[in-house]
């Protein structure tokens, strides 16, 4: 056999874009049971027929993908392409989401630096310009998608305003009309004066803001005399239609239904008596504006008040206040009506405080409390039985924290308003008469069915972009029609989400495929954290700190970028990282590079031979212990979407195991071996080395898969095929790539306790020695001699039997066993034995003295430092944990002087 070379350095760039090409046009992302997809198991005997089905969060069509994209597309993928390699018939659905807000506000920046407005345009033209903005940034999406290297089936993207999607959403709101839980009303609802349009509760984003509360005085209308109340909205009192107090107020009984006289208008409000108020805040007086307040509303409801809005759609002072205030912002008028109201003598005080404001989601603009006429669904009787699917265990949350988020939202939910003002999204199927009939229907209308009538008007507004994507997970699979990717894939297995959406998306799905499927739309739900900059803020570009995925990418590799958010993604925690964050799977990507280079590039001349298990030296058994722990380590995890748990483990595995143990300790027998035992080591190397290249592909798709297809693939299953491992070689995936070749899996016959006690001795051994060399700072070059006493009976008695490999991994000249301390000796313990290295003629023995105690005086040092914060107010102030740290820092001080004074009493 010729040596493999691969190039010297690792250099994804070269490899990456041709790997993902290949795999995308020979189908390898296609489900294993559509007829033209490679992906699948030509075993008669496999059986196989499990499912695994996932839907992509879709990103909006209004810019490009964030480190937040990338870790929740990095996630799926892993997972995706471990249950492809498991032989699951598996789909990754992709998309993408129109974001009507999000879309139409970008369209109008642009129109704004033009000088223009939608309203210039006109609908038609300016859906036009939209659908441009929208495949300009579909196609940098999906670009970005494919350098991260998603396995998505592109031949079923869809698109939330596409034409199948829009029937979907059509056919269910019909369906909920007809049902009685869509309806409209005239209601209260949160109202962005910046985007022209009604927003969900949940579409607020609730800040803390420095504001006042004013406080004033309202007058009896008989003269009598005045009452005093709070608000943080005085310019909102010309819309009061009452002042409430708690019943059962004892100050307040008595007034109960007398009249005051509004401030500068005169106009008469009565005094009211509610349960809303709360008599132990301010002076329990409470003054109520239907329209500015939901709270107020809904007292206003109960007692019959009159509702006067007070605003226009853009946020202004109306028709409804004095001449002088109109045409002002809330925040102008409030500043004049303060004037006035000190001038009538009706002003007491301001006083200072920070109070939650309600803030657009997408603009940040301050939303208004607004009446308007909109559409809402009714939540509860969905919300009911979204509950229920969650207490039977038909859905379970990863980590199991966020179901209490989930079922609290649920349990208070309000009805959602899904109209909304504006022109990118769903039209709503609803149309009007001049007789006053409204028609919601599946079709368009030509007549109305009352008076016959074809002067029909159709609403002007559309649909909450939520509205499209909570039928993300049944309508992307055909959904209203009973398709057959329907049938298979639906409900789909696993929802990979960030946490900020579990009430805008995550709950609204499961309440839609319980509605319109009678089926929960998906089992599994991971909640991910987000990503934080070092600091723990969140990214934004205001902040700076945003990180471009496509530029981690090109400075180290979609690799290293997917790998190195795996091993930081712990269950229920966010993740703070920066650029050099990613060196951590740089260097992984390059040690597993680095490893097949020599590993392939000293094959020259060897031959592969069939190994049995009889054929294995004990060196070899307890790597295939370990690569079957790996293995077992990492499906468990990936099984309980416990991601850095089994990053950690192939890591663990492939690094430190097999290279630096296993990989070290064969070089013997290429050195001292003949020709017959340096091809049974170099056929054992690649049978590991492939089965290692499985395990480690869900983390590291791109560099596995380029290595893979340098492996003498052939001459190994014939190999394998006359060592007897049939069920490796049954499996077709050996014709084709990586991405499908099977999974390892865990396998009682490679486990072997007495192997694994045997060599945790020997390795605690060198482990011992290397951290005593490098503590007396002796050069690893430098060949010294150590002398061990080992103790009868115990695991440690292996060392005698691996003299060589103690040398060459510990970097010895000779090893020695003896029965006492030599003189003139530094030592060490661990388990059934202790070590000595002796001090002779290889090692300066006053320089080492000196040495160590320079060391102590530094220590010494530090452990002032550290005693003289933890006895002042630091330990009293500091949190616990940094307390705790300098707290180990101080003994792991003393504990290195202790260590050097023993070493320099024993020379």
């Amino acid at each position: 056999m010729k040596a493999i070379e691969l190039e010297k350095a690792y250099d994804p760039k070269t490899f990456e874009d041709r790997i993902y090409n290949e795999w995308e046009s020979k189908g390898y992302f296609k489900p294993a049971s559509d007829k033209d997809s490679p992906v699948h198991c030509q075993c008669e005997a496999c059986g196989k027929t499990d499912t695994y089905a996932v839907v992509i969060p879709p990103p909006n069509v209004t810019g490009v993908l964030h480190m937040g994209h990338g870790l929740n597309n990095t996630l799926q993928d892993i997972v995706v392409r471990y249950h492809r390699m498991k032989g699951d018939n598996t789909l990754w659905l992709t998309g993408t989401d129109h974001a009507g807000i999000a879309t139409q506000n970008v369209v109008e920046r642009q129109l704004k630096k033009e000088g223009k407005s939608r309203n210039d345009l006109g609908r038609e033209k300016f859906l036009e310009r939209t659908w441009e903005v929208k495949n300009a940034h579909h196609d940098i999406i999906v670009k970005q998608q494919k350098k991260l290297g998603n396995s998505t089936d592109w031949d079923r993207e869809r698109f939330t305003y596409d034409e199948g999607l829009s029937k979907a959403v059509r056919d269910v709101f019909v369906t909920l009309y007809e049902r009685g839980l869509m309806y409209k009303g005239n209601r209260l609802v949160n109202w962005c004066p910046r985007c022209g349009t009604a927003l969900a509760d949940d579409e607020v984003d609730h800040e803390d803001t420095a504001g006042a509360m004013y406080h004033i005085y309202y007058e009896y209308a008989d003269g009598s005399g005045k009452i005093e109340v709070a608000t943080t909205r005085p310019e909102t009192f010309f819309g009061d239609t009452a002042v409430a107090v708690n019943p059962t107020d004892q100050r307040y009984t008595a007034i109960v239904g007398k009249k005051l006289k509004l401030p500068i208008t005169g106009k008469e409000i009565e005094i009211i008596a509610d349960d809303y108020v709360d008599k132990e805040f301010g002076t329990g007086m409470v003054k109520i504006t239907p329209a500015h307040d939901p709270n107020d509303w809904e007292v206003g409801q109960r007692h019959n008040l009159e509702v006067i809005n007070l605003l226009t759609p853009d946020g202004r002072m109306n028709e409804n206040v004095p001449e002088k205030y109109r045409g002002l912002k809330p925040e102008e008028a409030r500043k004049l009506v303060i004037e006035d109201l000190t001038e009538a003598g009706l002003f007491k005080e301001e006083e200072k405080m920070t109070h939650s404001v309600g803030k657009c989601y997408r603009c940040k603009t301050v939303v208004e409390p607004y009446l308007s006429a909109q559409w809402f669904v009714k939540m509860k009787p969905m919300a009911d039985k979204a509950l229920d699917a969650w207490r039977k265990g038909d859905i379970v949350f990863y980590p199991r924290k966020w179901e209490n988020t989930y079922s609290h939202w649920l349990e208070n939910i309000r009805d959602w308003c899904v109209s909304r003002q504006i022109w990118w999204g769903h039209r709503i199927p609803a149309w009007y008469c001049e007789c006053g009939e409204t028609i919601v229907s599946r079709e368009d209308p030509t007549c109305c069915p009352k008076c016959g009538s074809k002067n029909l008007t159709q609403d002007p507004d559309v649909l909450d972009t939520w509205f499209s994507s909570w039928l993300w997970p049944f309508s992307t699979l055909g959904w209203p029609q009973n398709t057959e990717d329907l049938e298979k894939f639906y409900p789909t297995t696993a929802l990979v989400t960030a946490y900020d959406i579990i009430f805008f998306w995550v709950s609204r799905m499961i309440m839609a495929g319980l509605e319109f499927t009678g089926k929960v739309p998906f089992r599994d739900i991971y909640i991910h954290g987000l990503v934080r900059d070092k600091q723990g803020r969140k990214m934004s570009k205001s902040l700076g700190n945003g990180m471009d995925p496509l530029e981690i990418i090109d400075m180290y590799g979609a690799d290293a970028l997917k790998f190195t958010l795996g091993f930081m993604c712990a269950q229920g925690q966010d993740i703070l990282i920066d650029k050099d964050s990613f060196k951590l799977g740089s260097r992984f990507c390059n040690k597993v590079w680095n490893a097949n280079r020599y590993l392939l590039g000293n094959l020259e001349g060897r031959n592969l031979v069939p190994v049995t298990d009889a054929d294995l030296t004990e060196l070899d058994k307890w790597i295939y212990s370990r690569l079957n722990y790996a293995a077992k380590t990492a499906r468990e995890a990936l099984e309980g979407y416990r991601y850095n748990d089994a990053a950690s483990a192939l890591m663990e595995f492939f690094w430190n195991e097999f290279c630096d143990w296993y990989v070290e300790a064969t070089k013997l027998n290429f050195w001292n071996g003949d020709d017959k035992e340096k091809d049974r080591q170099a056929s054992v190397l690649l049978n590991i080395l492939e089965e290692s290249l499985r395990l480690l592909h869900p983390y590291l798709p791109f560099v596995t898969e380029e290595i893979y297809g340098k492996l003498p693939l052939a001459e190994i299953v014939e190999s394998r095929k006359k060592a007897g491992d049939n069920k490796i070689v049954s499996n077709s995936t050996y014709n084709g790539m990586l991405i499908n070749a099977p999974y390892p899996e865990y396998t009682d016959t490679r486990e072997n306790a007495d192997v694994a006690k045997r060599f945790d001795a020997l390795k605690d051994l060198i482990q011992k020695v290397r951290a005593l060399r490098a503590d007396c700072g002796i050069d690893p070059a430098n060949k010294i001699n150590l002398a061990v006493i080992i103790t009868k009976g115990s695991e440690a008695e292996v060392c005698k039997e691996k003299v060589d490999m103690i040398k060459l991994l510990a970097g010895l000249a000779n090893v020695e066993f003896v029965e006492a301390k030599p003189q003139s000796s530094i030592g060490t313990v661990g388990t059934g034995f202790e070590a000595f290295i002796l001090i002779d003629e290889n090692i300066n023995k006053d320089q080492l003295i000196a040495r160590f105690k320079k060391t102590i005086e530094t220590e010494k040092g530090y452990a002032a430092k550290s005693q003289a914060k933890l006895g002042g107010s630091f330990a009293q102030h500091a949190p616990q944990e940094v307390v705790q740290a300098e707290k180990d820092k101080l003994e792991e001080s003393l504990r290195m002087i202790e260590k050097l004074e023993s070493y320099i009493a024993s020379l």
